[in-house]
């Protein structure tokens, strides 16, 4: 490997962060409740808990907080000060697919699609495509079960995170580097599939909730409103409002306006 290889490797090993210990968080676990229990035979019940439902919030936070690092490392921003940011889309493939690309074409823009692997078997074509336009491939999951992922269990988790992992590997020849918990809630079951798979887990740090509301021009406001260096974008496609192509669009003529550039951190 030349100079510039090794300089261009670097700082892509440093973003990209396989979790090496998945099961700390149970020594983390023990640890917390063998302190409650010092707590309620020192100073009885009522402070004892107290502090055990204050194990299970701090838990429960770790899970339901997509920016948490309590039970694996997590990307929510590129460590950089030029005016680039990472576009990130789920939920595709979807009857959108097609259509975003052109548009993410004419802006010379280039994204990372998180794609759900039953949906992506469905249309095999179209995660091929976003490939084939220069554009990323991540794992989101055999089969978006967003009501639940958060509440899975260590085998079922294994499920939904391995057999994606291993269709989309499959459909592209091309095994997916990083990971998008369903609507950023991951367990400390995440963990393990993630090491097996050599995954990394990704949150974001401006986002619109464009998966679930259709105003065009107040999504978009929300989301530039946390345009910054760095910032790692939520956006999705496919949603029954039937506006996300017009929502990514005006997101990418704001970026445009300001001078922001859409790069993968595989280029960074």
């Amino acid at each position: 490997m030349t100079a510039s290889e090794t300089q261009n490797c670097a700082p892509n090993s440093a973003l990209h962060r396989v979790p090496r210990q998945p099961h700390a968080w149970i020594w983390l676990a023990l640890a917390l409740h063998l302190g409650v229990i010092l707590v309620w035979w020192r100073w009885g019940w009522a402070i004892g808990l107290a502090s055990l439902l204050a194990t299970h919030m701090l838990f429960l936070w770790g899970t339901m907080r997509p920016q948490s690092r309590l039970f694996s490392p997590v990307l929510s921003r590129l460590p950089t000060e030029k005016n680039v940011v990472w576009l990130t889309v789920d939920d595709g493939p979807s009857h959108e697919t097609p259509a975003l690309l052109d548009l993410l074409d004419r802006y010379g823009a280039k994204a990372t699609f998180f794609l759900v692997s039953d949906r992506a078997a469905a249309r095999p074509e179209l995660a091929r495509e976003i490939l084939h336009r220069g554009h990323g491939i991540g794992n989101h999951s055999r089969s978006h079960p967003q009501a639940w992922f958060w509440a899975l269990g260590p085998r079922r988790m294994a499920a939904e995170i391995d057999q994606a992992q291993a269709t989309l590997r499959d459909l592209t020849g091309q095994p997916p580097r990083w990971f998008r918990a369903v609507v950023g809630m991951a367990n400390p079951f995440v963990s393990a599939s993630l090491k097996k798979n050599g995954l990394a887990r990704v949150a974001w740090s401006a986002r619109g909730f464009d998966g679930v509301r259709g105003e065009p021009g107040e999504v978009v406001k929300r989301i530039v409103g946390r345009l910054q260096p760095g910032a790692i974008v939520l956006l999705h496609e496919g949603a029954a409002h039937g506006h996300n192509l017009a929502i990514i669009e005006g997101v990418l003529q704001t970026m445009r306006e300001r001078g922001y550039a859409a790069i993968l951190p595989e280029n960074l």
